[in-house]
């Protein structure tokens, strides 16, 4: 998590915030940058939101 957080340029505690939903709307950019360093797309970050039981089931 901490190299994560770093990469994205991002306090290791915000990003634990916002995985723990402590953090009900993060900035935009932040999640943009998150995503960039996950090598997931901004269209997979919102199918996840928008689909969370997906995530949760194997396919």
């Amino acid at each position: 998590m901490l190299e994560i957080a770093l990469e994205a340029q991002v306090s290791p505690e915000t990003l634990r915030k916002i995985e723990s939903g402590r953090v009900a709307t993060p900035a935009f950019q932040t999640i943009a940058a998150i995503a960039d360093v996950l090598g997931l797309s901004l269209d997979e970050v919102w199918a996840g939101i928008s689909q969370p039981e997906s995530i949760a089931a194997p396919a």
